[in-house]
C-alpha cells in the first residue's frame, strides 16, 4: 500500500518515530513499517536489529505513552521487516509531555487553543458545555428567559406547561446545568446580560462601507445575551444599514431589499451557533451598497467545506451543540441542517443567488450578493438627485459643449472624483453617450467630455 495519512515507511528505526506513533493515536490510527524505503520496497532488517527492535519498541511505546501497539515481524522473500499498528485512542495521548497529531502527510504538535479543544473532545465534552462555578440561575436576565419561552411556545418547541416551571428546572430541562449543579457556558452566552464578562468578543459588530474597504462610513455594536442579539441585529441591519428600494406590482407598492431578510437571519444564526467563542473575536457584518459580508471565527464540520456541500442534504453538527440546543428549543433554528434549505428558499423568493461560503483556518466568511431586481432598481435610483431629476440626462445636456471633470463635478455638486467616475463617467463613455476631446490621452489634465 502507498504512503498516505495512516501509513508511513521507514528504512530504519529512530526513537523520534515515537512522536509519529503518538500522532497516530491522537488522530485516526495508523501503521508504521520499519525496513521499507520511500518507494515502499522492502530493504530488510538485520537479525540483530530485528531482535532488538521487537523487544524495545513495544516497551518504549508503553513506557512513554501508556498505550499498547501491535508490533509484528513480517517477511517478503528472504527479507524481514517490522509492522507497528497503532489504534486511535479515545483519550488524548502525550509523549514526553507533548501532544502530537497526524494531519495529512505531516506530524504536528498540538498546543494552546487547539490542545484545549482536543482534550475536551477526547473527554466527550465541548467548549460550550464547560461549567461556570460563579454563575447562578438568579444572575440570568429575566427578559432573555422570557423571550425563549415566548418563542418556544409560538413555534411549538415547548408547551405552556413546560415553561411554567422554576428557572432552575427550566435550565436543567434545557441541559444547561452539569452533573455538579453548575450552569454551563451555553447558558451564560444565551441568557446572561453581559456575556463579555466571561467571554471576550461575544457580541456583533456592524459597519457600512462606501467606495472601498477602507471607507467605513458608520458602525454599531450589538451587546447583551445572544438570544436577544439576534432580533436586535436583524432589525438594525434592515432599518439602518440596508436601503429598501420601491417598485410596483400592479398597484401594490413593494419594498425590495438587496438580500432576503429570512436568509440573512439564518446566516446570522449559523454564525452564532458555529462560532469559536474562545477566539475572542466578535461576529462582523460588513454592509456595502450591493453586498453583505458576514464573518465569524468558527469552523464547519470537515465534510462541509464548500458552498455546494452546505446546500446539499446533510446532518446537523453544530460547533456549539449546547448553545444550538437553546436556539432550537426557541424555534429560532432548525435541526438536521434544515437552516440551509430555508436560506435557499428565501433566496429563491428574490430570484437571487445563494450566499457564497469561504471556509478556512481564519474563520467562515459568507458573501451575500444583491439580487438582480435590486441592482436594476439601484441603478435607476442612483441616477436621480434628491428632487427626482435624472442626473444622467442633466450631465448629457450640460456637456453639449465640452466640459472638464472639475467643471461637471462643480455643476452637480459631486465631492468625490472616484465616485463620479464609477457611477457616471465610465458608464457614459463606455456607452458612447460621452466622447473625449483627446481620445488618445484619456488621463490628460486637458481632457474634456462632450455629448
Amino acid at each position: 500500500m502507498p504512503e498516505h495519512q495512516t501509513i508511513e515507511w521507514k528504512e530504519s528505526w529512530h526513537d523520534e518515530f515515537l512522536e509519529w506513533i503518538c500522532g497516530y493515536a491522537n488522530a485516526y490510527g495508523g501503521t508504521l513499517y520499519i525496513g521499507k524505503n520511500d518507494n515502499g520496497d522492502v530493504v530488510g532488517l538485520s537479525d540483530k536489529d530485528r531482535k532488538k527492535l521487537l523487544e524495545s519498541i513495544p516497551n518504549k511505546i508503553t513506557d512513554t505513552m501508556g498505550i499498547v501497539a501491535d508490533v509484528n515481524l513480517l517477511y517478503e522473500n528472504d527479507l524481514q521487516y517490522i509492522e507497528i499498528i497503532v489504534d486511535k485512542y479515545p483519550s488524548l495521548i502525550s509523549y514526553h509531555g507533548k501532544y502530537f497529531y497526524r494531519s495529512g502527510s505531516t506530524m504536528r504538535t498540538i498546543t494552546g487553543k487547539e490542545l484545549d479543544k482536543a482534550i475536551l473532545k477526547s473527554q466527550g465534552r465541548t467548549w460550550d458545555g464547560m461549567p461556570i462555578p460563579k454563575l447562578k440561575v438568579t444572575d440570568l436576565r429575566r427578559e432573555a428567559i422570557d423571550l425563549l419561552k415566548e418563542k418556544a411556545i409560538r413555534r411549538g418547541r415547548l408547551t405552556e406547561e413546560e415553561t411554567r416551571v422554576d428557572d432552575t428546572i427550566l435550565m436543567e430541562n434545557l441541559h444547561l446545568i452539569d452533573d455538579e449543579g453548575y450552569l454551563i457556558r451555553a447558558a451564560m452566552l444565551a441568557f446572561y446580560k453581559d456575556p463579555e464578562k466571561w467571554v471576550t468578543g461575544s457580541y456583533i459588530k456592524i459597519g457600512y462601507f462606501g467606495d472601498s474597504d477602507a471607507d467605513l462610513r458608520y458602525q454599531d455594536e450589538v451587546h447583551g445575551s445572544l438570544i436577544e442579539q439576534v432580533d436586535k441585529t436583524v432589525d438594525l441591519v434592515y432599518t439602518k444599514y440596508l436601503k429598501a428600494l420601491i417598485f410596483y406590482d400592479g398597484i401594490q407598492r413593494v419594498e425590495q431589499f438587496m438580500f432576503h431578510q429570512d436568509a440573512f437571519r439564518e446566516i446570522l444564526l449559523n454564525a452564532i451557533v458555529h462560532k469559536d467563542y474562545s477566539g475572542c473575536n466578535p461576529i462582523q457584518i460588513s454592509v456595502y451598497e450591493d453586498k453583505i459580508y458576514i464573518w465569524n471565527d468558527g469552523e464547519m464540520p470537515s465534510e462541509l467545506d464548500s458552498t455546494d456541500k452546505l446546500f446539499r442534504k446533510h446532518s446537523s453538527k453544530p460547533y456549539n451543540p449546547k448553545l444550538a440546543g437553546v436556539f432550537f428549543k426557541s424555534g429560532m433554528i432548525e435541526a438536521w441542517g434544515r437552516g440551509f434549505e430555508k436560506i435557499k428558499e428565501a433566496c429563491e423568493k428574490y430570484d437571487g443567488s445563494l450566499p457564497e461560503y469561504n471556509i478556512s483556518a481564519s474563520g467562515i466568511m459568507v458573501l451575500c450578493k444583491a439580487c438582480d431586481r435590486y441592482l436594476k432598481l439601484l441603478k435607476n435610483d442612483n441616477h436621480h438627485d434628491q428632487n427626482g431629476h435624472d442626473v444622467v440626462m442633466m450631465i448629457l445636456e450640460f456637456c453639449k459643449e465640452a466640459k472638464s471633470i472639475p467643471e461637471i463635478m462643480e455643476q452637480f455638486g459631486f465631492d468625490s472624483r472616484t465616485s463620479f467616475r464609477r457611477k457616471y463617467l465610465n458608464m457614459l463613455v463606455k456607452d458612447g453617450r460621452l466622447k473625449m476631446t483627446l481620445p488618445d490621452k484619456p488621463k490628460s489634465k486637458n481632457q474634456k467630455y462632450y455629448s
